[in-house]
C-alpha cells in the first residue's frame, strides 16, 4: 500500500478534517431538502463547494493556529 511520508501529516490531517467538517455542515444546510427528495444532490454539491473552498484555508491556517495555541498555553 502506498504511504505518504510522515512529514506531510499536517496536510493529510487538513484534508481529512476539512472534508469531515464540510460534510457535516453541508448535511445540516441540506436538511430542508429532504421533503423535496433532493437532499443527496444538494448535500453533495454543497459539500464539494465548501470543501474546495475550505481545504486551502485549513491547510494554510492550521500551522498558524497551532503556533498561536502553543504561545497562549504553558507546559507543565
Amino acid at each position: 500500500m502506498f504511504r505518504i511520508p510522515q512529514r506531510y501529516g499536517h496536510f493529510i490531517y487538513g484534508v481529512i478534517q476539512s472534508g469531515v467538517t464540510c460534510s457535516i455542515a453541508a448535511a445540516i444546510a441540506s436538511f430542508p431538502f429532504i421533503e423535496e427528495g433532493v437532499f443527496l444532490q444538494h448535500w453533495f454539491r454543497s459539500w464539494g463547494v465548501s470543501w474546495l473552498t475550505m481545504l486551502p484555508v485549513v491547510v494554510i491556517a492550521a500551522p498558524l493556529i497551532r503556533r498561536l495555541a502553543e504561545r497562549m498555553t504553558s507546559r507543565p
